[in-house]
């Protein structure tokens, strides 16, 4: 892993939970770490921590002004190597109580936001002729969850523009890879009553739920030269949930 020394590495959502475990791997490997945030007060909380990174404060949700911040970000940190869009928002409903602004808002930010990211990560790679894009997406970008229409939505979506994305640029030596996740322990998981996280885990082949760390060892693999072969590809990382769900599914076609 010693070829991720130095590079040049961006996570949003950074200054907690997953992100943060994530932040906490590339720093690990001597990567140049930038941490984006909406919340200032968690950015320079890890900042006093890890000292060497550097933060940085953008409202993801401001497409008009998005583009501009992060290209300039970049000029300011010498250049990206690696991409991790990691933030993400949820705001449950049923899909008939769904209110445009939470339908539309959860978009923005999951998917919409990603792509321009994206865009001008690309811009700065192909100048250097290689880089990494690593997408989170979410094992209900896959199954579909009741409540979550707007949330799998934005997550489906963000495997169909890794993939796409892939495709644009994998002649460039540009690769993107998306992670999905399962239930993983944050802060929001360690809310749930366990009479519930009993259950969940009752839908999970091993039996657990997974840590940032798991999460954070696929972002190292697909950010490191140990996977240049491997681009378009979006790896589940739920302690077996998924292919439990396509058991179900094929058990009830048969």
């Amino acid at each position: 892993m010693n070829d991720l020394k130095d590079k040049k590495v961006f996570i949003t959502g950074g200054s907690r939970g997953i992100g943060l475990d994530i932040m906490k791997k590339f720093y690990d490997f001597n990567s140049k770490i930038c941490i984006i945030g909406s919340n200032l007060e968690n950015l320079e909380k890890v900042k006093k921590e890890f000292s060497k990174i550097e933060i940085a404060q953008l409202d993801l949700s401001d497409n008009e002004k998005l583009t501009e911040k992060f290209s300039e970000l970049i000029k300011t940190f010498g250049g990206i190597d690696v991409l991790v869009n990691n933030a993400g928002a949820t705001k449950d409903n049923l899909a008939m109580r769904m209110s445009k602004e939470e339908w539309s808002s959860v978009l923005n930010l999951n998917l919409s936001s990603p792509f321009l990211l994206c865009q001008e990560s690309i811009k700065a790679m192909l100048k250097n002729k290689a880089g990494s894009i690593i997408n989170i997406s979410s094992v209900v970008g896959h199954t579909g969850n009741a409540g979550q229409s707007n949330y799998a939505a934005s997550k489906a979506g963000l495997v169909a523009l890794t993939k796409s994305l892939a495709k644009e640029y994998a002649k460039k030596n540009i690769r993107c890879n998306c992670i999905s996740p399962g239930f993983i322990h944050t802060d929001m998981t360690a809310k749930l009553k366990d009479e519930y996280k009993l259950k969940l885990m009752e839908s999970i082949p091993s039996g657990k739920l997974g840590t940032g760390q798991d999460i954070a060892n696929a972002v190292i693999f697909l950010a490191s030269d140990m996977s240049s072969y491997i681009t378009g590809e979006t790896i589940h990382v739920n302690g077996g949930m998924y292919m439990a769900w396509l058991s179900s599914i094929n058990n009830l076609i048969e």
